[in-house]
Formats: C-alpha cells, structure tokens, sequence
C-alpha cells in the first residue's frame, strides 16, 4: 500500500538525484534475494546544505519511522542510517533511543563528501576503500553485500513517513545560505520559485547577487532573470554578490573538489588538480579552464567530478564573462 501512496503522491528522492521514491522502493521490494537492506543516506558532506541535519535534530522520529516503514515493506530487510561523523555527538544518543531494538545500525566511520554518491557508500560500509562503483548494476538490484539495497536521503525518509501518516503537504525543506540575513532551513511548497522563497522568507538581497541553487558548492548559477525555476536537487540556496572576488571564489570550489576527489577516476583526479593549479594565476586561461571543465562534466566516473564543472561553466559564462 505505501509504494502505491509514495508513487501517487509524486514524491521523488530529495538527495539530489530527483529518482521517484515509489518505483526504487518497488524496485527493491520486488528483487528475488534471501536478503534486502536499506540505508538512510544522512552523509551531507557538502558545504551549503545541511537540512539533514536539521530534520535529524528536530523530527528523529519521523525519519526513523520512515525507515520503519521501508523495513515493514520490504521482506528480510535491515537498515543503516549512514551518519556524517560530525553530527554523531549531537544525534547519536537520541537517535539509538528511538531506533531501539529495531534493525537499523547508526553507521559511524570517517568518511568524506565523495560518500555521499550511493555506490561509494555502500563501500565504505562494506569496509572497502571509499571509491565509487561502476553503475549498473544499480544497488536496487546489486547493492550491499550484493544484495537489493534501498538508499534514500533522509528527506525522503521523512516525507515517507509523512505520506503514511496522510500529512503529506508536498513540501519541502530548503537550505538557505550565503549573503542574506536569516540562514537557515525552511519549509515551503516543494514547486515555489526561488525568488519566492528568497521573498517568503525575508531574504531578498538590497545588492545586487546571484544565485547558487541545487547542491551547495555543486550548485548551478543562476542570473536574478533565472529566478522563476523551482530550487531542486538538494535544495540549497546559496546568495553570493557580484561584487566577490571572482578568483577567490573560484578558488575556492577548486579546492573543495580536488580535496574530496576520491583519486580513482583520471578527469576527476587530474582535473581537479590542474583546475586548481590554473586558477592560482592572476591570469588564468579561460581557454584551458574551458577544456578541463569540459572533460570532468562529460567523463567522470561520478558525480563528484561531474558536478565539480557545474558552478564554473555557470560562473564563467554568466558572471565573470559580463564583469569582464
């Protein structure tokens, strides 16, 4: 009956991906195997967002009941909350108190932004390297341990649970950041535009800034003529003026990226590196910066590195091409 709910309601998976809950969570449901696991995806290891962590602080029960739920559909299943180690001293004593004798794990490992790609993972609780894994097969069907394996972010847990229980409003929850005057995470209609949201909650700038919206340092950049779409991906919005040093920000998701690279893949691993290298000049060559980030969207193994080339192509063309 819940797959049947989560499929009418339309509610898709609020980790970044946008895949329909309803149909992975068949997916799984319906897999032949002698054993299924789930995983609550609470990684959130990228600067920007951190509704996750929200959500797991103010309704723990929720998510864990949406889990509970997972675990009622979905036969000879156990379930992982894949933790960000930083949340552990904030959360882990609530949590274990409400999951009490019920098949989940609190996962706790040191681990990095690239974990929050499902593959790498399902690695790392595995006890392997944390490299992503080649897809497909997809964890639906050959997940941990080999087995069928539901990932969902803890948003969608939540939103399960939400649906279950018929309080379903579609909504969501959005982080905002960046130069406004209340950061935070809200609660708004999962459709409202982002110039709305921006308005709805007092945070329209008096300067003039552009957006990042989607992911946090992986978010695409949008023009204030680019405001009338919807937030998606993980529903982060971040503020940034037009007056910031262009280099320093460049800068600064060149580091991000090369420092959370895993290292398997080569566009990945020598792109982040030169990208940084480059962008250390004064003067750059847009030319080889073009190149390079052409070559990490379209041949990187995962979405660390695909992702990586979204904010500069967006940056370069929108921004920096009209300061200059």
């Amino acid at each position: 009956m819940i797959i049947e709910q989560l499929k009418q309601s339309g509610l898709k998976g609020r980790g970044g991906a946008g895949f329909p809950t309803g149909l992975k969570w068949e997916a799984v449901k319906n897999a032949k195997a002698d054993k299924k696991y789930i995983i609550c995806n609470a990684s959130e290891g990228e600067p920007g967002v951190f509704k996750d962590f929200f959500l797991l602080k103010k309704y723990p029960e929720e998510v864990v009941k949406g889990i509970e739920i997972a675990l009622r559909e979905i036969d000879n299943s156990s379930a992982y909350i894949f933790l960000n180690p930083k949340y552990f001293p904030k959360l882990e004593r609530r949590l274990k108190k409400i999951i009490g004798d019920l098949p989940i794990v609190l996962f706790k490992k040191p681990h990095g932004y690239v974990c929050g790609e499902e593959s790498t993972l399902l690695n790392v609780i595995e006890g392997k390297p944390k490299l992503p894994r080649l897809k497909p097969p997809f964890p639906t069907e050959k997940g941990l341990w080999d087995r069928p394996t539901l990932i969902n972010n803890v948003e969608t847990f939540y939103q399960a649970a939400q649906i279950a229980q018929g309080k379903y409003q579609a909504d969501r929850f959005y982080t905002l950041g960046g130069k406004i005057k209340k950061r935070g995470v809200f609660r708004l209609p999962e459709n409202l535009a982002i110039k709305q949201i921006l308005e709805q909650t007092g945070n329209w700038p008096n300067f003039d800034f552009f957006v990042q919206s989607g992911g946090g340092m992986s978010g695409e950049i949008l023009t204030l003529e680019e405001l009338e779409r919807p937030a998606g991906g993980a529903g982060s919005i971040i503020i940034h003026r037009k007056s910031t040093d262009p280099m320093k920000l460049m800068r600064q998701w060149a580091n991000f990226f090369m420092n959370e690279s895993c290292g398997q893949c080569v566009p990945c691993r020598e792109g982040t590196f030169r990208l940084n290298e480059v962008l250390k000049k004064k003067n750059f060559d847009q030319e080889t910066v073009n190149d390079l980030l052409f070559v990490l969207g379209e041949t990187s193994l995962c979405p660390l590195g695909r992702g990586a080339a979204v904010p500069f192509i967006g940056y370069l063309n929108k921004i920096y091409a009209r300061k200059n």
